[in-house]
């Protein structure tokens, strides 16, 4: 990884504001306690993944990068939080000279994780790093649920294509979050242009049942996309009478169709009655696409069809039925004193229940067997035992304030393949179950 500015560079507007009021309050206090320049530790993790999940997947790492580099107040929001009374003058001095300083290091994004995995670790004074609570958490809980629920998809399909197309079952920007989220998931394209003129990830997109019936007919609706698009293209057959659509497509587009699509109906039992009438018509190249409120279940119990796409909307950009990680930003250590030198002290909430935490600066690594799979999360504090040197999860991203892990979203893509193939066969499957691989704390 290297600090290249890689993609297209979109105008991001200030991330100041996405923030909860009480990360401002806590800066006034500090500031006035002396207290806001004490060298700290955040870090963000899970206490445990959703129920069921065998496994999370970390995404939203490069937006988070974007977001801590334009967190900075301008004028405007200073007047807003003077003309509110949100915090006192001296302390709206410091947030317009704000700009991030510390360092950062987290797992690399693609990356598989476990309960109390420090997903992100975030150093720096007190104050600097306590602003970027929410909008580190608002990013990494909501990627990271899109790319798990990806990812199970992506297990259950088996290598064949998959499309994300969920952009209007969702608020507009996250739309285009959840598109990137599941391209590092293992998902092949999206429909929404906004992710791939931000990303670069491929998008497709042919018509819908609108276009067929504005016109008289179905074959006329055919012959006019075939002529604008070419015999590649993919036709929709379930606006009436599947058979009649395939019989017509074929006979419109011949052999060169490039694949039809169906988004309604038995899928199992039209995805074979379709290929078998494709066949017999000669257009034994054409794919078939299925469509139509899929989820990994869904996709799985398609396994035996001849399917060689799927387009998943709602259940995708949902996280699947978990749309957020629950991962939560803690202190876990802060110098003794606000001297450059003084010591950090481990601390941590002391709470009953499924509250607890603990404290200290923590490394990560994963124990495998002598076959090389994943049989221990290893979290701990002081130095890292010698058997799992080399094996360290963490990557360092933001050194003394500026950005040096910009990586192709590509690079995240792959890693997530690697990571996940990494983990034991038990993690593939969808049945309810506890984490693939239990976390050891040294």
């Amino acid at each position: 990884m290297n600090s290249a500015d890689l993609g297209r560079r979109v105008g991001v507007p200030s991330t100041a504001l996405f923030t909860d009021q009480y990360e401002l309050t806590m800066v006034q206090a500090a500031l006035k306690a002396g207290t806001a320049s004490r060298r700290s530790v955040f870090e963000a993790f899970t206490r445990r993944l959703p129920e069921g999940r065998r496994y999370g997947v970390v995404a939203g790492t490069g937006r988070v990068l974007d977001a801590v580099e334009n967190f900075h107040f301008d004028d405007e929001m200073i007047g807003f939080l003077r003309q509110q009374r949100i915090v006192d003058e001296p302390t709206l001095q410091w947030l317009a000279d704000y700009r991030f300083s510390g360092d950062i290091w987290g797992y690399p994004e693609g990356e598989v994780y476990f309960p109390g995995s420090p997903v992100l670790r975030v150093e720096g004074s007190f104050a600097e790093c306590v602003l970027l609570e929410t909008v580190i958490l608002s990013i990494l809980n909501h990627d990271s649920a899109i790319a798990a629920a990806a990812s199970r998809m992506s297990a259950a399909a088996g290598g064949r294509r998959l499309i994300e197309m969920g952009a209007r079952r969702t608020h507009e920007l996250s739309a285009v979050a959840s598109a990137r989220a599941a391209y590092v998931g293992g998902f092949d394209a999206t429909s929404d242009l906004a992710a791939g003129f931000r990303y670069g990830i491929p998008t497709v997109g042919t018509s819908a049942h609108a276009f067929t019936l504005l016109h008289d007919t179905e074959r006329d609706a055919f012959r006019a996309q075939v002529d604008s698009l070419g015999r590649g293209t993919t036709l929709l057959v379930d606006t009436y009478d599947v058979a009649e659509a395939v019989r017509a497509a074929v006979e419109i587009a011949g052999p060169e169709l490039g694949a039809v699509r169906i988004d309604s109906g038995d899928l199992l039992l039209v995805a074979h009655r379709v290929r078998q009438q494709l066949d017999e018509l000669g257009a034994t190249g054409t794919k078939i696409v299925v469509t139509s409120d899929l989820d990994e279940y869904a996709i799985a119990s398609l396994a035996a069809a001849p399917v060689d796409a799927y387009g998943v909307g709602t259940q995708l950009v949902t996280g699947s039925g978990h749309p957020t990680c629950s991962m939560v930003y803690k202190l876990v250590a802060r110098a003794g004193s606000a001297e450059p030198d003084a010591p950090l002290v481990p601390v941590a909430k002391k709470s009953l229940g499924a509250k607890a935490s603990k404290g200290g600066r923590k490394w990560a690594a994963r124990r495998v067997d002598e076959h090389g799979v994943a049989e221990a999360e290893v979290v701990g504090t002081g130095a890292v035992p010698e058997e799992l040197a080399g094996r360290e999860l963490l990557v360092e991203l933001v050194r003394g304030g500026e950005v040096v892990a910009r990586e192709p979203l590509e690079a995240a893509r792959e890693r997530h393949v690697s990571a996940r193939a990494g983990l034991p066969l038990s993690a593939m499957q969808l049945s309810r179950g506890e984490p693939v691989i239990g976390t050891e704390y040294a």
